[in-house]
């Protein structure tokens, strides 16, 4: 007979399995008809990504459900490695995420004494003992996968001599390591953990929250499943990783007299490439200063993140865009980087920020003379208004990678004798290049030509490249910092033969201490974010920018520049594999594994699926706790299945919306763009509201067009 936990589940209407076991038990009246999750973080380190996908799974279920709510616990039983700093930093983190747990709010500390006196009532049943085996006795008894364990010589010790022991154990008698309390379960189990697992062990440490209080501690095994049945939760929702404990969370359930009968599920680990998110490596990284602290804008926690300039509903849109499954699998970072495009390009201003200034004169404009220019603040295809003044002198600064004296071919910025477009003002063209003594480059003389103010030429002339420019009189001061993936490879500790660190990425942290920003930023409030022109995605820094001294960090490029290689390299194989082989020539070398690294919106019709998908919930995020309350007030019924489209017949109406709405590609398909054919799939499914399957949806699209 089965619980249903490990039986299939149909995808419907819903967007997981872990909803639809929730929805049925609702529909059948489980658990009173309740529903409560819960997010247990140990306070021994700074929550991560990964924390970030638990915990917008447990809250949104709870938003999403009648009668449901999700609790916050901190599963503070080890004193050795946990803090109060942990602790203030987990619930900082949650909030701004946007989740509230209202006054549900627990330790597991707090439940010391009824677990303990839940310990005696096992040891009262004869189904726990006191051992005092050492560790590698105890280790050594449990047997192995294919032989059984044996019991040690206290195995067989009486109820009484158990219950005094345990008692004296709790008085603080025994030297730590002394005695042990363990389950008596069954020493042939072929799941490890059951072959009488330690539940107390002595500890003379204090506890941030109890002091010296206690000097045993129960374990995680035995502590969980009491803490998930003192407080009557309902769906005890963890990882894949702890699928062989639930065994044991169901015995320690049905072996005490626990009030509430919580039930375990466990979900996969989607881990993220280019990232780590152990806690004991991640503090490695700090502790011997690879990084300057948990909120380092290159960690993948989620202070680390807030402070890059990552905004929650981004966050929470790449969890819900890489979603929860049953097998364990890694999420490629360029989804995460979409999602975090996807929400800045609607909420982050551009500017113009030179990051390595280099220095223009402008011969033929009048000394004195300062003009502006009007510069749009959003890209068209955000529908905002609002511009901002740009002032234009006779000296300007331009980046110095945008010039180059002898550019090679497909160069299209400034050379000599070449003209450039400086944005929203006019053509430039440069006539002269001054030198130091040591022969370094220090300024270029240029000429303008006043008739083509805001970059027009109307004279018909073409001019291929646009650069940024700030004004030398008026930008102000600034530092850039410009993060990169933290790590060069995207698995850095699959090896455990290969310490981690061995891939730190270099170039992870380039600091630019001169560089010059528009004066429009002036009156912005601290913590700002906007989009650099041609460059990126910044955000002001929390903690280092002052008000004479901005600090910008990069959050994220405009483009997966990684991608960009991973794409050549790519191509280069196929040619390989493609090209025909030589007589007499050896065989090409073996192609090394493709790297797992997706340029969003270049991979088809199911990425562009994914990312509208993500659009959809960025879109959502402002209407998100209403729609939630209309839904917990609702009946508990399950919506009906066919939520997601599957028939020509149900997409075909949109289709024919969206050709109409686009009369100018639907030209341009029919000419030879073939490739618009992804952009009408998209356009598609955020009008289903990222629930139409995109494989249908081209093709139906390809239909109408023939």
């Amino acid at each position: 007979m089965t619980d249903g936990r490990d039986a299939p589940v149909t995808a419907g209407a819903h967007r997981d399995f872990i909803r639809a076991i929730i929805a049925e038990d609702v529909r059948a009246g489980r658990h009173g008809g309740r529903v409560v999750t819960r997010f247990p973080p140990e306070p021994n380190g700074f929550l991560h990504i990964g924390h970030a996908a638990s915990i917008n799974l447990n809250f949104s279920i709870a938003q999403e459900f009648p009668n449901a709510r999700c609790h916050l616990r901190f599963d503070d039983t080890n004193p050795e490695t946990e803090d109060i700093r942990y602790v203030e930093a987990a619930i900082e983190d949650i909030r701004w995420l946007g989740f509230d747990w209202g006054e549900h709010l627990y330790f597991a500390s707090d439940y010391f004494e009824q677990m303990y006196g839940y310990a005696e009532e096992l040891i009262l049943k004869g189904l726990a003992y006191v051992d005092s085996s050492s560790e590698e006795e105890i280790r050594e008894s449990r047997g192995t996968v294919t032989e059984p364990g044996r019991p040690t010589p206290y195995r067989d010790r009486s109820v009484k001599e158990n219950l005094e022991l345990f008692r004296r154990m709790r008085a603080g008698e025994f030297p730590d390591g002394a005695h042990v309390l363990r389950g008596k379960i069954d020493l042939a189990s072929p799941n490890m953990l059951m072959r009488d697992p330690i539940f107390y062990r002595i500890r003379h440490s204090p506890h941030y929250r109890h002091g010296n209080r206690w000097c045993i501690y129960p374990l995680y095994d035995f502590a969980h499943p009491i803490e998930d049945a003192l407080e009557c939760v309902t769906h005890s929702i963890c990882t894949l990783e702890f699928e062989n404990n639930r065994e044991l969370y169901d015995w320690i359930v049905e072996n005490t007299s626990v009030p509430c009968r919580p039930r375990q599920y466990e979900f996969a680990r989607r881990n993220v490439d280019y990232t780590i998110t152990s806690k004991r490596k991640l503090l490695q990284l700090v502790r011997e200063g690879h990084v300057a602290g948990w909120d380092d804008p290159r960690m993948p926690t989620i202070a680390g993140m807030r402070r890059r300039g990552v905004t929650p509903e981004a966050l929470r849109a790449f969890a819900d865009m890489i979603g929860i499954g049953k097998a364990e699998s890694r999420a490629d970072i360029g989804k995460l980087e979409y999602a975090i495009r996807a929400d800045l390009n609607h909420r982050a201003p551009r500017v113009l920020c030179v990051l390595r200034p280099l220095k223009v004169v402008i011969t033929n404009y009048p000394e004195g003379q300062v003009e502006t220019f009007d510069a749009p603040y959003w890209p068209h295809d955000v529908p905002k208004e609002g511009s901002r003044p740009v002032p234009f002198s006779r000296e300007l600064y331009i980046e110095r990678d945008d010039f180059m004296e002898n550019p090679p071919r497909g160069f299209h910025r400034l050379a000599p004798g070449r003209e450039v477009r400086l944005r929203y003002a006019y053509i430039i063209r440069c006539d002269e290049v001054v030198k130091d003594a040591s022969g370094e480059i220090v300024e270029l003389r240029c000429s303008y030509d006043p008739e083509s103010r805001g970059g027009a030429t109307p004279d018909g002339r073409k001019v291929k490249g646009t650069i940024h420019w700030v004004s030398a009189a008026h930008a102000l001061p600034c530092e850039v910092r410009l993060y990169d993936r933290l790590f060069t490879v995207p698995e850095p500790d699959a090896d455990e033969d290969v310490d981690f660190l061995t891939y730190l990425n270099p170039e992870s942290l380039v600091v630019i201490p001169d560089a010059l920003i528009e004066p429009s930023v002036a009156g912005d409030p601290p913590g700002a974010r906007y989009q650099f022109e041609r460059l990126g995605y910044f955000f002001e820094d929390p903690v280092d920018s002052r008000r004479d001294r901005r600090v910008y960090n990069r959050t994220v490029t405009l483009r997966d520049g990684w991608a960009k290689t991973a794409e050549r390299e790519t191509e280069a194989r196929r040619e390989q594999k493609t090209s025909p082989r030589v007589e007499g020539r050896a065989a090409a070398p073996k192609a090394t594994p493709e790297p797992r690294v997706t340029r969003a919106g270049d991979e088809g019709a199911e990425i562009v699926a994914a990312e509208i998908a993500v659009e959809v919930a960025i879109d959502a995020a402002a209407d998100a706790r209403a729609a939630a309350e209309r839904r917990k007030s609702a009946a508990a019924t399950p919506p009906a299945t066919g939520d997601v489209q599957g028939a020509a017949g149900d997409v075909a109406p949109l289709v024919d919306e969206v050709l109409a709405e686009f009369p100018d590609r639907v030209a341009a398909y029919r000419a030879g763009r073939t490739g618009l054919a992804d952009f009408f799939v998209g356009q598609v499914i955020r009008r289903a509201g990222g629930k139409a399957d995109p494989a249908l949806v081209k093709r139906v699209v390809q239909e109408r067009l023939g």
